[in-house]
């Protein structure tokens, strides 16, 4: 998480929203990192965890991705939730709560909503919270 706490840093300097994340695999080597890229790329779907899985599959050759961990500093939302899912990944650790979109207590509900989804992971979240909650408030304080 103190990667993906960088990575968040580096991207706010880019002026984008201040979001990293990175893949490891099961020994812990990085497959891929990226910060939020919505800004940067004028591309609503460049969500840190979005171009991470992105990358993650073309440097495998693989839409799947097993055995991986994607740490990312700020809760997912239902669009990147949905590419784990997808990417089959096996875990997700976050750091910051999002109020506003963030979804992960939706996948408490999907085997009962969504009874035809083969694919869960598990979810911690609050890894280095205060960290990344202090990043993301200085970042939108300077932008208002």
């Amino acid at each position: 998480m103190r990667r993906a706490l960088e990575i968040a840093r580096d991207t706010a300097r880019q002026g984008d929203v201040p979001v990293g994340a990175l893949l490891v695999d099961g020994e812990g080597s990085i497959l891929a990192e990226a910060g939020n890229g919505t800004v940067r790329l004028s591309d609503p779907t460049a969500h840190a965890e979005i171009l991470v899985l992105r990358e993650a599959g073309r440097c495998l050759g693989a839409p799947r991705l097993p055995d991986t961990t994607l740490y990312v500093t700020l809760e997912p939302c239902l669009m990147c939730l949905g590419a784990m899912v997808q990417a089959r990944i096996s875990r997700l650790v976050f750091a910051a709560e999002d109020p506003k979109v963030g979804a992960t207590k939706l996948l408490a509900r999907i085997p009962v909503t969504f009874r035809g989804l083969n694919h869960h992971f598990d979810v911690t979240g609050g890894v280095l919270e205060d960290q990344a909650t202090a990043l993301l408030k200085t970042f939108f304080r300077g932008r208002r």
